[in-house]
């Protein structure tokens, strides 16, 4: 029989899906699903209705859809990214619903209602690089859409994406007013790292004996900003001229010379306060954050301490992953040693041998730059130790580890960050606890905000057998920055001190969110499959060395003696239970 013939077709091809969606599921699955269901129901499938679209398919937080023309397509992303910025203006943060979108024009093969093909894959692609609440389309898109809509593109390059063999050229859509504000260069120069402004607080509550409340969380959080010391962080005296002003935040940006502005403000009602928080990239106006917070007077420094903490543990993250894209976005040629270390953090995330070697590649460039830029020194001696880990056992990259690390001990630095990953290399790899301990210390004294610092303090801890110190460090990392795709590290160090308590149940839990959050961390899995034997579910514990040896062919027994969970007198416990797991040596 002759074979039958493979149905195609051009289309425009929509893949979004619900960022978090899995951290709303594990807080709260019935309210997060009702949610979900009523946000489809009443906005984005009438949305997609009305553009003409057709829905190939759910998957729970995700959405394929066919568009009759990439018009159509991008025209239906930018309105429904516009509603759901309103419809989540008022929710507090973790309840906030909010999509990414990926657009691509390509050929699609038919399967009855399903479709499948490249033209379906870059889409999927597409979803996965945008940041939440962006809409990013290929090249054709582009070519399709420049000139038919009132939109710009920012050109983000040519993006190597997984299992598309051709790079793939990236644009991410804008409102084209916003691209020429961005352009406009009448204002001060923009400083060499990430610049803020923390405007006043407005008192919009009626009580005059509250202005000097909202005077303070604006000062604390410049305060508190200010030991940050990649931010470049405009003082009080400055940001206070706009007090009591109605201003634009593009000319607070151009007028300081700054790339973000927050900006709040505080309402009372009866014994209770509302305190509201945006951060604000002054270029464009586009909302990076935002968020409430409410409580009562009774306690009204506390509540200021919280709020303090609350803003800027938000904030760090999302300027970290602001400049990220503004670093993707320049040319190879005008890359400085700042843009090369920005360039390798979401490799150093990703946390697989593949992408250690890729992000160790831009921080080698940028200490060329730069030899004594102790942030790229401390994310290298840490990807040079997750290289060792995580299959190389190359006795080099174990040494270049540690001699990154005590170069950031040299090094006349504040930098809170840079000594926390030196701090957690040297009690791993190093096994100098002692300066590790005194790393990780200084860290937290030079920032107490600082959830990095925190975090990595929580496995020196665990060196020390100093259990119940590392789940306050590690919860606090989490608390400070709720949302930071780094918490698989706090998240697995809480696994550690669970299991060496004997709290298999607890030590469970933390690693599957570990895992949850990072799917390619191999200590993750470790502890998961050890706190599965002690808990009698040797098959479960067996499954788990299988998924971690696909994720890390070459993991074993001397991996884990290297990382902190091993690298003490009680790892034998740990070890035992991954031998019986399977785990080989």
């Amino acid at each position: 029989m002759a074979e039958e013939r493979v149905q195609r077709r051009l289309a425009a091809i929509m893949a979004a899906d619900i960022v978090g969606y899995s951290r709303m599921m594990e807080a709260d699955e019935a309210g997060t699903l009702a949610r979900v269901k009523a946000l489809r129901a009443e906005l984005l499938h009438p949305m997609i209705a009305k553009y003409g679209g057709r829905i190939v398919k759910t998957m729970g937080d995700g959405t394929l859809v066919e568009f009759p023309s990439a018009v159509d397509a991008v025209s239906h992303a930018i309105d429904v990214q516009s509603a759901m910025a309103q419809r989540g203006a008022g929710e507090p943060e973790a309840r906030r619903i909010v999509v990414r979108m990926g657009i691509n024009v390509g050929d699609i093969v038919i399967d009855g209602d399903d479709i499948h093909g490249d033209g379906v894959n870059i889409a999927a692609r597409l979803e996965g690089l945008a940041e939440p609440g962006g809409i990013y389309v290929s090249a054709a898109v582009q070519e399709h859409v420049r000139g038919k809509l009132d939109v710009a593109f920012d050109d983000l390059g040519e993006q190597t994406v997984k299992n598309i063999a051709r790079p793939v050229r990236v644009y991410r859509v804008r409102a084209s007013q916003e691209a020429a504000v961005a352009r406009q260069g009448d204002g001060l120069p923009l400083p060499d790292r990430p610049s803020i402004a923390v405007l006043p607080f407005q008192n919009i509550s009626g009580d005059s004996e509250q202005e000097y409340f909202a005077d303070g969380i604006a000062e604390d959080i410049i305060t508190a900003l200010s030991r940050f010391h990649w931010f470049f962080v405009i003082a009080r005296n400055s940001s206070f001229t706009y007090k009591g002003r109605a201003v634009d935040v593009r000319q607070v940006g151009r007028e300081l010379g700054v790339r973000y502005v927050l900006e709040g403000s505080v309402r009372k009602g009866g014994n209770r306060l509302r305190i509201t928080a945006q951060l604000v990239e002054a270029a464009t106006g586009n909302h990076l954050w935002a968020n409430k917070y409410d409580g009562a007077l009774d306690d009204v420094f506390d509540l200021q301490d919280k709020i303090t903490e609350g803003v800027v543990g938000a904030i760090e993250p999302s300027v970290r992953d602001a400049e990220i894209e503004r670093a993707r976005r320049k040319k190879p040629e005008s890359l400085d040693a700042y843009d090369l270390y920005l360039r390798a953090l979401p490799h150093y995330w990703a946390n697989t041998l593949t992408e250690s070697i890729k992000a160790t590649e831009f921080l080698d460039e940028a200490l060329r730059i730069d030899p004594s830029y102790a942030a790229a020194h401390g994310v290298a001696a840490i990807c040079r130790m997750l290289r060792f880990v995580q299959g190389t056992l190359d006795p080099s990259d174990r040494t270049a580890a540690i001699q990154h690390a005590r170069t950031v001990l040299a090094l006349p630095t504040d930098d809170a960050n840079a000594l926390a990953f030196a701090g957690i290399v040297l009690a791993s790899v190093g096994q100098d606890t002692t300066a590790a301990l005194g790393a990780v210390d200084k860290a937290v004294a030079l920032n107490p905000n600082s959830a990095r610092a925190h975090a990595n303090r929580a496995p020196v801890l665990l060196t020390l057998g100093r259990d119940h110190e590392a789940i306050e460090a590690a919860e606090r990392a989490i608390r400070l920055s709720p949302f930071d795709p780094l918490n698989f590290g706090p998240e697995v160090n809480l696994s550690v001190a669970h299991f060496y308590s004997g709290r298999f149940e607890e030590a469970v839990a933390a690693a599957q969110r570990s895992i949850q959050s990072n799917a390619s961390f191999g200590l993750a899995y470790a502890l998961l499959a050890a706190s599965l034997v002690r808990l009698g579910r040797l098959a479960d514990a067996q499954d788990t060395v299988r998924r971690v040896r696909a994720v890390h062919p070459k993991y074993c027994i001397a991996s884990v003696r290297t990382s902190p969970a091993g690298a003490t007198q009680r790892a034998e416990a740990l070890l035992s239970a991954l031998r019986e797991a399977g785990l080989p040596e």
